[in-house]
């Protein structure tokens, strides 16, 4: 388990951040950019669980430390035992589905809003696609878990129908062309 003992260690004081196996990288690093768009998405995240109920802030939870381990994954490149699994993602496939069931189709693009709580996932939806295309450029750099990308792309998903069911039937939708 992690161990914190000293936050100020002053080692990024000149530019350059330490991965979880040491390797010092320039803060500006794809690697580094790609952990600070999955901490961004995980604090919206925690956000958006101040405005839900029991049941899905469960969910969410849950999502998190997903997202914590993601980062373990990138943060220590190549160790086994800190991977994303195939399993997590099928779960959020799972959640997804489960709450896209009781949903109307779409007729037209939903506008991010409705409920604070709708409101809220639109946010971490929005983060977690920015997660995943700094992941995805990552990848086209160095070798990078395939079940990193793939659950972000879900994450995304589940957090858009995560905000329908929170809108409950009241999305506000795109009206095109509506002020011209």
């Amino acid at each position: 388990m992690v161990k914190l003992d000293v936050i100020t260690t002053r080692g990024g004081d000149s530019g350059e951040t330490s991965l979880g196996d040491g390797t010092r990288l320039p803060k500006h690093a794809a690697r580094i950019e790609a952990l600070g768009a999955v901490d961004e998405a995980n604090c919206a995240i925690g956000l958006l669980r101040l405005h839900t109920a029991q049941e899905e802030d469960a969910m969410l939870a849950r999502i998190q430390n997903d997202l914590f381990d993601l980062g373990a994954d990138l943060a220590v490149p190549g160790e086994e035992g800190l991977r994303v699994s195939a399993a997590q993602c099928l779960r959020l496939e799972r959640e997804l589905a489960s709450m896209n069931e009781d949903l109307e189709p779409l007729r037209s693009f939903v506008l991010p809003g409705g409920t604070p709580a709708a409101a809220h996932a639109h946010l971490a939806r929005a983060l977690a696609r920015r997660a995943e295309r700094a992941v995805a450029a990552l990848a086209a750099e160095e070798a990078v878990n395939g079940n990193a990308l793939r659950y972000l792309n879900r994450l995304s998903d589940h957090l858009f129908v995560l905000s329908r069911s929170l809108n409950m039937g009241q999305d506000p939708l795109w009206q095109p062309g509506e002020n011209r």
